[in-house]
């Protein structure tokens, strides 16, 4: 065990102005605390914390967070409080170790949604400081270290943490050397029969291939120093998981896999780099498509290097990193190379400014984890946050030439949410390269993406199945619910106003005001809401509003129905039917987007049934829970499913200067010959109609029958169309479906 004066002169040799008192103080503090307490080993239990403080000094940490890593399990395992190491040590420190103290006490591999809550309170409370995050990894790292002495339940659950959540958070900080150990012990806990064959199958490779290591190493090096590069080249075999993985990936054997040997190659300017590139791809053949530029385009950690991978000597494939002394030290040391601990604007309140703008590692963290906190609930934001953390990646470009990381396969709509979130919100279009492109294309290395919006776009649930990422998912899924939200309130108010303009009473917004807490409800919007999902009758909130309505008074504590049927016309009641009137116009949104129908605002729930309607139709609207109006032809049978429901008397209010295409379903009996649904379709696009879907119900020998789904401007437009189809010879029937 490490003595006291030993962690202090490893903490001098790197930082001489740590404060020495502090360090011993911590030491003796946490040694007696933990007294005679041992681990599962039996080993004295203050060896763990004394071993996490050594892993950090490699690190090269400050001495709060060395003071931390000695402290971190005293007020979980000890008499220790939260006050008392306040005033020994000070609120910084005191802080860092109640945030260690909630991680530990969280269990990440529970029931789904336990671990989805448990995982959000852990992001919470590493991104408030990052020293947090780094003593938890290093913690993490000495218990994978020592987990043979667990029992199999526990090597189980600290194996799954390990390799679902925190390598991928040290992969994520650039820390790689951390988390490939984490990957391996996990690994060889996880899955022990394939560690095992991994690492005999390594074994037996080795005596064939004595030498070879050395051989390519200084064939490397030999080459630079034939230029005049002064250049350090090492080589090393891969880990046991890092190939396990590849073999999974790509499914082959060990085998197979020739390229089990990385090589480094560090010098001392980025020139030298480029140097040695051509050099290594003028001496010996690449490998097509195994070449990466990570110093022109480095990764979201900050990783930079050039990956190459050629066929070296006795014909070897030989991968290569290429990259200066302090690539090297970023790569080792990830975030903790950049010493933002000691930087105080990246702790809890973040960079000063836009948290956009800060490209740190650990500021993409913040950003990342402020972005999907926001999500609907614990499991939605695991499900995000795992996309996030285990992707590749792909780089794209803005028109002005900004850097955009991506996972790979991402689309540009997960470019615009990267840009910036209002961005991706008002996307309707994007072009690659100069070329218009649908929003689901997959980016690829080196595009340049401009995307197209809209002000008045309204964002639905839908365009979640175009983003990859999880911060688009979660910023869609939010602005989708906002606006559902919107919509509900609108069509609340809009029921309300009518039914109160049918009995010449004034709408007021104070009027609902007044009446939400009545009823229960926080504000006039939830209420409003609450009437358009059809959760509250209109009768209840109009006694609230008008008690002379003679509905009956609404009395304090007042809890809504959640029913809406009709009114009846008896007693005082009155007949909502008969005054309620709704005018639906459509959205004055632009072309590309779906059809949508509203209110005034444009943000009415309303949708049409099977068979559509078209201005033009008379319709009627029917109240359906939760989902808002839906909307029918008045011919059409399925009203007869409704004939209890509430309806709302319906009229058209369709604005010329703003022209939309409307659903509508037609049969056509046409002969069965060839060319014959050529000429429909284009007797159709002549005419100004879409077709949105064919159907084939029914074929013979000379005639088939075909349900056509199309979208007109109006009923004129539609007679048109079915005029034109008459006409043809081809043609033998057409009439309109509703059904």
């Amino acid at each position: 065990m490490m003595r006291q004066y030993e962690l202090v002169e490893r903490v001098l040799k790197y930082d001489h102005t740590a404060d020495e008192a502090l360090l011993n103080r911590a030491y003796v503090y946490a040694m007696k605390a933990h007294g005679n307490q041992k681990r599962a080993s039996g080993a004295p239990y203050f060896s763990h914390p004394l071993e996490v403080a050594a892993i950090l000094t490699e690190l090269k940490l400050d001495d709060a967070t060395i003071a931390t890593a000695l402290l971190h399990d005293v007020i979980e395992d000890t008499d220790a409080t939260r006050a008392e190491i306040d005033q020994m040590f000070g609120a910084e420190i005191g802080s860092l170790v109640d945030g260690l103290t909630k991680i530990k006490r969280l269990d990440l591999v529970s029931k789904k949604a336990e671990q989805a809550e448990n995982f959000r309170k852990l992001l919470i409370a590493i991104s408030t400081d990052i020293r947090v995050l780094l003593v938890k990894l290093a913690d993490r790292l000495h218990n994978m270290r020592t987990l043979e002495h667990m029992k199999p339940e526990s090597r189980q659950r600290n194996s799954e943490e390990t390799l679902d959540i925190y390598a991928p958070l040290a992969g994520m900080m650039g820390m790689q050397a951390l988390r490939e150990e984490l990957e391996d012990h996990a690994f060889r806990w996880l899955h022990p029969q394939a560690y095992e064959i991994v690492t005999e199958k390594l074994t037996e490779l080795r005596q064939p291939n004595r030498g070879l290591v050395e051989e390519i190493r200084r064939a490397i090096a030999l080459k630079c120093a034939d230029a005049g590069i002064k250049a350090e080249a090492t080589g090393r075999e891969k880990k046991p998981y890092a190939i396990w993985r590849k073999m999974e990936n790509k499914q082959i054997s060990l085998e197979q896999l020739s390229d089990i040997y990385g090589f480094r190659v560090i010098v001392d300017t980025i020139e030298d780099c480029y140097r040695v590139l051509g050099i290594v791809h003028t001496t010996w053949s690449t490998v097509p498509g195994r070449f990466k530029d990570y110093i022109s385009a480095p990764k979201r950690n900050n990783y930079q290097s050039i990956h190459t991978t050629v066929y070296g000597p006795r014909h070897q494939r030989v991968e290569l990193q290429i990259r200066t002394h302090d690539m090297q030290h970023i790569a080792e040391y990830g975030i903790a190379a950049h010493a933002l601990y000691k930087d105080r604007q990246y702790h809890a309140n973040g960079r000063d400014g836009d948290e956009d703008t800060d490209d740190s590692p650990y500021g993409r963290l913040r950003a990342m984890i402020s972005s999907l906190l926001e999500a609907a609930n614990p499991e939605e934001f695991l499900e995000h946050t795992k996309l996030e953390l285990f992707h590749d990646q792909v780089f794209c470009f803005t028109p002005k030439g900004r850097l955009i990381a991506l996972p790979r396969g991402a689309t540009p709509l997960d470019f615009a949410y990267a840009v910036h979130t209002d961005v991706g919100n008002e996307a309707i279009a994007a072009y690659i390269n100069g070329r218009h492109v649908p929003i689901d294309t997959h980016l690829r290395n080196g595009d340049e993406v401009v995307i197209e919006t809209s002000k008045n776009h309204v964002r639905s649930a839908a365009w979640e199945a175009f983003a990859i990422t999880g911060r688009a998912r979660a910023a869609i899924r939010r602005a989708a619910r906002e606006a559902e939200r919107k919509r509900f309130v609108e069509l609340g108010r809009q029921l309300v106003g009518s039914t109160l303009a049918g009995m010449e009473i004034d709408y007021s917004e104070e009027k609902i005001k007044a009446a939400a807490p009545k009823m229960g409800f926080k504000s006039a919007d939830e209420l409003l809401a609450a009437v358009g999902r059809n959760e509250v009758a209109l009768p209840d909130i109009l006694s609230a509003i008008v008690p002379q309505a003679g509905v009956g008074p609404v009395e304090e504590g007042y809890k809504p129905s959640r029913r809406f049927g009709r009114a009846q016309a008896q007693d005082g009641w009155f007949n909502i039917e008969k005054i309620q009137s709704l005018k639906f116009r459509t959205a004055e949104i632009d072309n590309t987007a779906a059809i949508s129908i509203g209110g005034p605002s444009q943000e009415l729930p309303v949708r049409f049934e099977p068979g559509g309607a078209v201005p033009g139709d008379r319709i009627v609207g029917v109240m359906a829970p939760g989902e808002g109006i839906r909307v029918f032809q008045i011919h059409s049978p399925r009203l007869k499913e409704y004939e209890e429901a509430h309806w709302i008397d319906a009229t058209w209010d369709v604005d010329p200067e703003h022209p939309q295409r409307f659903p509508a379903r037609i049969s056509v009996t046409a002969v069965n010959a060839p060319g014959s649904l050529a000429e429909i379709a284009k007797i159709i696009g002549e005419t100004g109609g879409n077709i949105d879907n064919i159907k084939m119900a029914k074929r013979a020998a000379d005639f088939t029958v075909m349900h056509i789904e199309l979208e007109v401007f109006d009923l004129v437009h539609l007679n048109h169309i079915i005029s034109g189809l008459r006409a043809k010879s081809s043609v033998a029937k057409v009439e309109r479906l509703f059904e």
